[in-house]
């Protein structure tokens, strides 16, 4: 049995396999034409799914050629979760091989943004803790402090303006993208997650700070462009910080 579900998910997902053993019509010959048909329907499922996923992954190249991609995509990484809304967890990996995309460099940068949004959206609720808890801690005391991070907050860092980028496909009238290197959080204090400029020694410290590193250790982990006061004032303020210890 589990031999005869491995070839028929791998003939499920290669167009050019042929009709699995015990596929069969009523008159007991290969039920190509309807296996074909279901294939057909899978492939499509799938590429609908990635593309309500990344929508400005699909702007920005164009639907023939994200449809193509898609393609490519489903069958190298099928799904490992019946749970569509989960779909396209390699796609920032994926894009940093696929040649043809090779070209537009922020691409899986753009993608991981995506993700990062999704995960946000599906993320967990958490209680967060009052935006002016911090000043009833003693100054002596801070640098050892650690704060636990709400699950929907995540961090983006890239070498291209992909916060930019984003807006200019999701905005209209945001201003055109200017060449430099940008880091995003995204954060859900709502019900939808927002996007927000950040730079990548704020992003690592944040990323310190999610893994448990303490508020000294993770400002170590920055260099000195890190405005902590900033840091820590957006984290509050979008109620990213749920308990602090």
């Amino acid at each position: 049995m589990i031999v005869r579900q491995a070839a028929f998910k791998t003939a499920m997902l290669d167009p050019a396999a042929p009709v699995p053993d015990g596929i069969i019509n009523p008159d007991g010959a290969p039920a190509s034409k309807r296996f074909d048909v279901y294939r057909n329907n899978v492939a499509v499922s799938l590429s609908d799914a990635l593309e309500a996923a990344f929508p400005v992954v699909r702007k920005l190249v164009g639907d023939e050629f994200f449809r193509a991609m898609a393609g490519v995509y489903l069958r190298k990484h099928p799904p490992k979760t019946p749970l569509m809304m989960f779909y396209g967890e390699a796609m920032p990996q994926f894009l940093r091989r696929f040649e043809p995309a090779k070209s537009i460099g922020y691409l899986p940068d753009i993608a991981a943004i995506e993700l990062a949004l999704r995960h946000a959206y599906h993320a967990a609720d958490a209680a967060p803790v009052d935006a002016n808890a911090l000043t009833t801690i003693a100054a002596d005391a801070l640098m050892g402090i650690r704060l636990r991070i709400a699950p929907a907050t995540q961090t983006v860092t890239s070498d291209f303006p992909v916060h930019a980028i984003y807006r200019a496909n999701t905005v209209a009238g945001a201003p055109k993208p200017v060449m430099q290197a940008e880091a995003v959080l995204v954060t859900r204090a709502g019900f939808d997650p927002e996007l927000h400029l950040i730079n990548a020694a704020a992003a690592t410290c944040i990323s310190a700070l999610k893994d448990g590193q303490s508020l000294g250790q993770a400002m170590a982990t920055a260099d000195d462009t890190l405005d902590i006061g900033a840091v820590l004032g957006l984290l509050l303020a979008q109620g990213a910080v749920t308990e602090i210890y």
